[in-house]
């Protein structure tokens, strides 16, 4: 897996499973990535509010996918919901560097612990100390650093692997499809298998 330079796009980004899904679906009928752009560009498919928003939406969703080698498509157009989401997320981990340490140091460290409570001292402690270690996160304003630590809560919320129960942020390790963690473990995504499931 690639580690890419820390980056705060996410701020702008959602987690856009049904976009995600048009798109592959798209892929899958033999359209290009180009193509597809130019459909998004003329027809708005993702009903993006905005020409900048749809243009936003394209770019994004293109480089999550283009971060997972293209035999997952078939896979994930004939799972369950549950587990397109998990390929949604793990698609973001593959993109963005920082979104996995936060699910692998945090998230799995919770689950490997038996602590199935997140919360927002989890995320603040996790962002001090990524501004510790990097002089790019360290530039980072507290602004910047709230509306990340809010996407990530809410990347992980879609991905059904946290809701809330009387307030609190529940964690719940899902249970991975066998087909989803072989080809996880087949295209050199232990560690994502590790993060989701909290293994050591």
């Amino acid at each position: 897996m690639e580690r890419k330079k820390y980056s705060a796009r996410a701020v702008k980004l959602s987690f856009w499973f049904m976009e995600f899904r048009k798109f592959l679906e798209l892929l899958n009928e033999g359209k290009s990535f180009e193509e597809i752009r130019h459909i998004n560009g003329t027809n708005n498919i993702f009903g993006a509010p905005t020409t900048g928003r749809a243009n936003q939406i394209y770019t994004t969703i293109s480089a999550r996918i283009k971060s997972l080698p293209s035999s997952f498509y078939p896979l994930f157009l004939n799972s369950d919901v549950a587990t397109q989401k998990l390929y949604v997320l793990v698609s973001i981990m593959a993109h963005d560097t920082l979104f996995f340490d936060f699910v692998y140091e945090v998230v799995r460290e919770k689950m490997i612990i038996g602590i199935n409570e997140l919360s927002d001292s989890d995320i603040n402690v996790f962002f001090k100390d990524k501004q510790m270690q990097d002089e790019n996160v360290a530039k980072w304003t507290d602004m910047t650093l709230t509306r990340l630590g809010r996407c990530y809560k809410t990347m992980l919320f879609e991905a059904g692997i946290i809701g809330k129960e009387k307030n609190i942020r529940v964690i719940h390790p899902p249970i991975l499809d066998i087909v989803f963690e072989n080809w996880l473990q087949d295209n050199g995504f232990g560690l994502m298998i590790k993060a989701l499931t909290g293994v050591r």
